[in-house]
């Protein structure tokens, strides 16, 4: 599959602090694109607006919404690196009840369906590593 040139949503202003445009993402994607299950959140996420809750936050707390932003994206875009040094028993659990649904099914598809979940979330944590390919 070709590469998409993507237009860049951050703009580094002259003051050095980054600036991003939060835009909705609908696709398209392959039916057999590895990132199909991610690129499929993606776009479900993106029809939400996060800054009516930051909004809210910020109200409540009296921290800036821009670094409530900040903090929230640093703190999820970490979480995948922060996985790799310790997976940690939240996400073991997550992983586990794939398999457990799986098996309590029993059948070839169920079973297949569950790797692939897995292959999707073990991708996208496996993303942070310099020996993901």
């Amino acid at each position: 599959m070709p590469s998409v040139r993507c237009e860049s949503a951050v703009v580094q202003p002259d003051d050095g602090t980054p600036t991003v445009r939060l835009e909705r993402w609908v696709g398209p994607w392959a039916q057999d694109d590895p990132n199909a299950a991610f690129k499929a959140e993606v776009a479900e996420y993106t029809l939400l607006d996060p800054l009516e809750t930051l909004r809210g936050l910020a109200d409540f707390t009296g921290v800036p919404e821009g670094a409530l932003a900040r903090y929230v994206l640093a703190k999820w875009a970490c979480a995948g690196n922060e996985a790799l040094l310790e997976i940690g028993p939240g996400m073991i659990e997550r992983l586990w009840q794939i398999v457990v649904a799986a098996e309590a099914d029993g059948g070839d598809p169920a079973r297949l369906e569950a790797y692939h979940a897995l292959r999707g979330m073990l991708s996208w944590l496996r993303s942070g590593s310099a020996d993901a390919e």
